[in-house]
């Protein structure tokens, strides 16, 4: 009961954060202007155009995993590494953050890459996306404080109560109390039958986070990592070119904006439904754009990506099923 009990708990608060959000955001919408505007105002193509550097990105995802495994001797096949970045992608839409489990679970059932080790790689991955996008972020935040200072206003954080989380004794007892009862629950677990099972996992763990100091090809690495983050970039920059009144933001607003978003799609929603919208809208409100323009810019761009995410997993499962049948019968 209670295993059910958490598993309801992972998809039903990612929907409530998204649907909170969502209907704040849109509380008082006019549906009926983002009706005309898609319909009046909008060139479709460029969302079609934006669906190209996207479905890139992914692709170099699944060719820079395969870099990761090599130096713990497993060789996916190209097409199944690929395939399983789009049915990860399409996966979140429904549960948040599933997606890497899935992509662990394709290589371990079609390739034989223990599960273990995948995950491993796939978290040494997001160690280094992390540290691109906390640079990138870091970058513009400098350059563009002003910006953030205003949206950081809007949201109400208060400076002040920041600067006393972080100077007051309380906060530093609670992580020292949180670090004590960790330590126990490990001692304790020490002593369990469990734990020899949880010993060979961490294992295997470990092996897929130290890949990264043993891979051979660095410098590809770093390519495809760079080049990932400019898709990514380019499928939200390219939407600006649907609507009149955000095909005039420059490439550095942009940047500016897409900095935000890589911040707030830490919280764990449904393709990150609700903080996109939240920081699109906002921030481009920023920038001169009109409450109900952004509004709609948001609603129309994030549901037709979603759609296009959808589509590529659609694509990824089925290819993934033909190519191992074909595969099986050979």
């Amino acid at each position: 009961m209670e295993k059910i009990l958490k598993n309801i708990a992972k998809i039903a608060l990612p929907l409530l954060i998204a649907g909170a959000l969502l209907f704040y955001m849109y509380r008082d919408f006019d549906f009926s202007e983002a009706k005309r505007i898609f319909l009046h105002e909008m060139n479709v193509w460029w969302l079609v155009a934006s669906l190209v550097p996207i479905t890139l990105s992914h692709v170099m995802r699944g060719l820079r995993w395969l870099i990761t495994l090599e130096p713990l001797g497993y060789m996916p096949k190209k097409g199944d590494s690929i395939d399983s970045i789009f049915i990860a992608y399409a996966s979140n839409v429904v549960i948040p953050r599933v997606g890497e489990v899935s992509r662990c679970a394709v290589l371990s059932k079609y390739d034989g890459v223990p599960f273990s080790k995948a995950l491993g790689t796939l978290v040494a991955e997001r160690l280094v996306d992390m540290l691109l996008v906390l640079v990138f972020v870091c970058v513009m935040l400098l350059t563009q404080l002003d910006v953030f200072v205003s949206l950081f206003a809007q949201t109400g954080t208060n400076e002040g109560a920041l600067t006393a989380l972080f100077t007051s004794p309380k906060t530093y007892i609670i992580i020292a109390v949180a670090i004590v009862i960790c330590a126990l629950l490990w001692l304790g677990l020490k002593k369990t039958k469990f734990y020899a099972k949880i010993k060979q996992m961490v294992r295997g763990f470990v092996d897929g986070l130290l890949s990264l100091k043993t891979m051979h090809r660095k410098g590809l690495f770093l390519l495809y990592t760079i080049g990932i983050w400019i898709g990514y970039f380019l499928e939200f920059y390219l939407a600006f070119f649907c609507f009149p009144f955000t095909a005039e933001l420059s490439v550095v607003q942009a940047l500016v904006i897409f900095a935000a978003i890589s911040l707030a799609i830490i919280i764990p929603t449904p393709n990150g439904a609700g903080p996109w919208h939240f920081v699109v809208i906002s921030m481009m409100t920023l920038y001169g754009v009109s409450q109900t323009d952004a509004s709609s810019f948001a609603l129309i761009v994030h549901a037709f990506q979603t759609l296009g995410v959808m589509c590529l997993g659609a694509y990824g499962w089925v290819a993934l099923q033909v190519r191992n049948k074909k595969r099986v019968e050979i």
